[in-house]
C-alpha cells in the first residue's frame, strides 16, 4: 500500500514538472517571437532633476518625430532595424536639437527590459532590439516604449494598438500584448519565473 502511494506521489510530481516545463518553454518561445517583431526605444535622462526629466521627454519627442516618417512603409522588424541602424547619426542630431547642449549617445543593440504595463497594452520582460538614447552620464530615470511598430503614443488605445501593429504582429501577438484575452499578466509572470529559473541554473 505504501509503495502504491509513493508511486502515485511520484507520478503527480512528474506530471507537475512536465506541465511546468511545457508552460515555461511555451511562454519563452512566445516571448522570443514577440521580441523579434519589435524595436524598442529607451531614453535615459542625465539625472532625476525635474528639468532633466523634462528634457528627456523632449528628446524622446524629437527622436520619434525624426523616425516616424522614415519608418513609414517598413514591412518588418528586420527592415526597421536596418533603417534605424543607417540613421543613427540623424537620430543623434535630432536628439541633440532637444538636449540643450547635453552630450548624447545613440546605440542600437539587444537590451533586457522588465515587464512593462502601458495601460492599454503590456510587454513581457525579455531581450529586445533597442534604440538607446543616453543623455550625459545617464543616471536619471528612463523612458521606454516601442518605436516599431509605432506604439510610443501617450494616448494609445486598444484600437490604435491593433491598427499600428496590424501587418507587423500576428493576431495572437496583438491579443497577447493588448490583454484582449485577459490573461497576459499571468503569462508574463510565468515567463519571468521561467527566465529567472533558467538563469539560476545557467549561473
Amino acid at each position: 500500500m505504501k509503495t502504491q502511494l509513493l508511486k502515485k506521489w511520484e507520478i503527480s510530481m512528474l506530471l507537475a514538472l512536465c506541465i511546468t516545463l511545457c508552460a515555461g518553454v511555451w511562454a519563452s518561445a512566445r516571448s522570443a517571437a514577440l521580441s523579434g517583431s519589435l524595436v524598442r526605444l529607451h531614453v535615459v535622462a542625465v539625472s532625476d532633476d525635474a528639468e532633466e526629466q523634462a528634457i528627456k521627454l523632449r528628446v524622446r519627442d524629437s527622436v520619434l518625430a525624426y523616425l516616424e516618417p522614415r519608418l513609414e512603409g517598413v514591412q518588418d522588424a528586420a527592415g526597421a532595424r536596418e533603417l534605424i541602424g543607417s540613421e543613427l547619426d540623424g537620430i543623434r542630431s535630432a536628439a541633440e536639437t532637444a538636449a540643450e547642449g547635453r552630450e548624447v549617445s545613440v546605440t542600437l543593440g539587444r537590451e533586457y527590459y522588465p515587464t512593462r504595463d502601458y495601460g492599454t497594452f503590456a510587454l513581457p520582460a525579455g531581450s529586445y532590439e533597442s534604440l538607446r538614447v543616453v543623455l550625459g552620464e545617464g543616471r536619471g530615470h528612463n523612458w521606454w516604449c516601442v518605436v516599431y511598430p509605432p506604439l510610443c503614443v501617450g494616448s494609445v488605445s486598444e484600437e490604435s494598438v491593433e491598427t499600428s501593429a496590424s501587418g507587423v504582429l500576428s493576431e495572437d501577438q496583438i491579443s497577447l500584448i493588448s490583454g484582449q484575452d485577459g490573461e497576459y499578466v499571468l503569462r508574463f509572470k510565468v515567463l519571468e519565473w521561467w527566465d529567472s529559473l533558467v538563469q539560476k541554473f545557467q549561473g
